[in-house]
C-alpha cells in the first residue's frame, strides 16, 4: 500500500478529473433515476410510508454508496418507529494524528410539483440539456450524497490523508426537519468530535466561484383563516351588509405588513445585521452586479408600445442582498376558499384562508416569533369574525461562526484551483434547520455550507435544475477542503 500523501501534495486536476469522469460516467444516470422517483417530503405526503417514494429514494442512494466500494466504508439505513429513515455512513481517517470528524449532510426527500413548467419537462420526468440536468430534487438536494461519495473516492484515489468522515443525509428536511433531531440524538455518539460540517444543500451567487454560505434566514408560517358566514350567499343580497371576509384579511395583514413596501412592522421580527454581514455584502454586490435581481424571471408586458418587466423592491445590489437574507418578509404561498376563475359565481365566500410563509432574520428566535405573530393576527378581530392562525411550527435562522485560519484558506485554494475565483461569501434567504442544531452540538465546528442552487435553478418551483458542471468543480472543491482539514 502507498504512503498516504503530504497535504500540500494534494492533486487539485487529478480530482476534477476523477469527479468529472464519476459525474459524467454515471452520477448523472443516477440522479436522473432519482428525479423520477415523487419522494416528497412528508408535510405534502402524508401517507408517505405506505406509498414507498422515500424509501426508494434511500434504497438507490444506498446500493450505490455501498456498489463504490469505498475503503472502510459503513453504511447503515437507520430508522426510529414513526419516523422517516436517514442514511449514515462512516470512513475512518487515514490522517495520523487528527481527531477530529467531518460531517457530510445532505437530504433526499422533496418538495411537490408545483405549476408552470416547461412544456418538454416535469417534476418526476428528468431531462438532460445542456449541462443541466432538469427535474424535481436532482440540485435540491438528491445530488449531495453521489458529490459527497465521489469527494471521498477522489481522496482515495491519490491516496491523500484525510480526516474521519461521517455522513447523515435526512428525509424531511423539506419538511423543516421535523424528524431529524432524534436521529441526532440517537447518533451522537457515533457522530465524535465534529470539526467540519460540509452542508451542500445551499445556494450559489453564480456559477463561476465556489460560495460559502454566511448566514440563514428562519422561518414561521402557518394558516390564516377568516370566516364571516357559515356558507355562501347572494353577493346582490349581502354585500355592502357582511363585511367581506378578504377585506378583513387585508386589514388583519396590515397589521404585520406594509402592503405598499414589503416591509415587516412588528420590531421584534427584526434584527440587528452584523457590521461583518453588511461588508460581505458589499463585496459581493461588487461581484454580482445587478444579476443579484436581474436573475429571476419576472413578468414582461407591453408599455406604451415598449416592453417592459415588474421592478424588485430595490436595484441596489447591496440592499437586495441585505434584503432577502437578512430583513423579515412575508410571504402568502397558498390560498382557500376562492373557488377557480370559472367556477365564481355572484357569491359571498363565508371564509378565506392563507397559507403565510415568513422568513425571519438569522438572529430571531422563531419560537417566540410564532407566538408573536398568532397573537398580533388573532387579537380583537375586525366585525368580531372569527380569525384563527394556525402555526405549522418554526425554525430559527443561523449565522455561520468566524472562519478560522486554515478554513478560510482552504475554500480560496480551493476555488481558486477549480474555478479560478477567490471564494465568494453569501447569505441564503432559505432556512436549512439542521444547520442550528449542528452549531449548537458543536460549537467549535467550521461550517461549509454550499451547493448547486445557483442563478435560475428555481429549487421548490417550475424547470428546477442541476448545473452539471458546477456540480463537478463544487464536488472537487469539497475534497481539497477535506485534505486541508487539520
Amino acid at each position: 500500500m502507498n504512503a498516504p500523501l503530504p497535504a500540500a501534495a494534494f492533486d487539485a486536476p487529478a480530482a476534477l478529473d476523477h469527479v468529472s469522469r464519476a459525474w459524467d460516467g454515471d452520477i448523472v444516470h443516477r440522479l436522473a433515476e432519482y428525479i423520477a422517483i415523487p419522494a416528497k417530503s412528508l408535510a405534502f405526503d402524508a401517507d408517505w410510508a405506505a406509498h414507498g417514494f422515500i424509501d426508494a429514494a434511500v434504497r438507490q442512494a444506498a446500493d450505490w454508496v455501498l456498489a463504490q466500494k469505498v475503503p472502510g466504508l459503513t453504511l447503515e439505513v437507520v430508522r426510529l418507529p414513526g419516523r422517516t429513515p436517514v442514511l449514515f455512513f462512516e470512513i475512518p481517517a487515514t490522517r495520523a494524528g487528527g481527531t477530529q470528524t467531518a460531517l457530510l449532510y445532505g437530504h433526499l426527500d422533496k418538495q411537490p410539483e408545483f405549476n408552470g413548467w416547461r412544456s418538454d419537462l416535469g417534476p418526476w420526468t428528468p431531462k438532460y440539456e445542456d449541462g443541466k440536468l432538469y427535474g424535481r430534487g436532482g440540485a435540491d438536494d438528491g445530488y449531495a450524497v453521489y458529490a459527497a461519495i465521489a469527494a471521498v473516492q477522489a481522496l482515495k484515489r491519490q491516496n491523500a490523508p484525510h480526516p474521519r468522515i461521517v455522513g447523515l443525509i435526512e428525509t424531511s428536511e423539506e419538511s423543516g426537519s421535523i424528524d431529524l433531531p432524534p436521529y441526532i440524538d440517537a447518533l451522537r455518539p457515533r457522530l465524535g468530535d465534529v470539526g467540519l460540517v460540509v452542508c451542500l444543500d445551499s445556494g450559489a451567487g453564480n456559477y463561476d466561484q465556489l460560495w460559502l454560505t454566511t448566514s440563514l434566514r428562519g422561518m414561521a408560517s402557518g394558516t390564516l383563516k377568516v370566516e364571516v358566514l357559515t356558507e355562501g350567499v347572494h353577493s346582490g343580497d349581502a354585500s355592502g351588509l357582511v363585511p367581506s371576509s378578504f377585506r378583513i384579511m387585508r386589514q388583519v395583514l396590515d397589521r404585520l405588513e406594509d402592503s405598499r413596501t414589503g416591509r415587516l412592522l412588528p420590531q421584534p421580527f427584526h434584527c440587528e445585521i452584523p457590521a461583518e454581514r453588511i461588508a460581505q455584502a458589499r463585496d459581493t454586490a461588487a461581484i454580482l452586479g445587478d444579476e443579484v435581481w436581474r436573475r429571476f424571471p419576472w413578468a414582461h408586458h407591453d408599455c406604451g408600445g415598449s416592453a417592459t418587466f415588474a421592478l424588485p423592491t430595490t436595484t441596489d445590489p447591496v440592499e437586495a442582498l441585505l434584503s432577502r437574507t437578512w430583513r423579515p418578509t412575508l410571504s402568502v404561498t397558498g390560498a382557500e376558499g376562492l373557488p377557480a376563475l370559472q367556477d365564481a359565481g355572484n357569491v359571498l365566500r363565508p371564509y378565506t384562508a392563507f397559507k403565510l410563509s415568513l422568513r425571519l432574520p438569522p438572529l430571531v428566535d422563531a419560537t417566540r416569533a410564532v407566538q408573536e405573530l398568532k397573537t398580533l393576527l388573532e387579537d380583537n378581530a375586525p366585525y368580531q369574525a372569527r380569525v384563527t392562525f394556525h402555526a405549522e411550527g418554526g425554525a430559527t435562522g443561523w449565522n455561520a461562526p468566524a472562519i478560522a485560519p486554515w478554513f478560510g484558506q482552504a475554500l480560496h485554494a480551493a476555488s481558486r484551483a477549480h474555478f479560478g475565483a477567490p471564494c465568494g461569501y453569501i447569505g441564503q434567504g432559505g432556512t436549512i434547520p439542521l444547520m442550528n442544531m449542528l452549531s449548537a452540538g458543536f460549537p467549535r465546528a467550521q461550517m461549509m455550507v454550499c451547493g448547486v442552487l445557483g442563478p435560475k435553478s428555481n429549487a421548490h418551483g417550475p424547470n428546477e435544475f442541476l448545473h452539471v458542471p458546477y456540480a463537478r468543480k463544487l464536488t472537487a472543491a469539497v475534497a481539497q477542503v477535506l485534505a486541508a482539514m487539520p
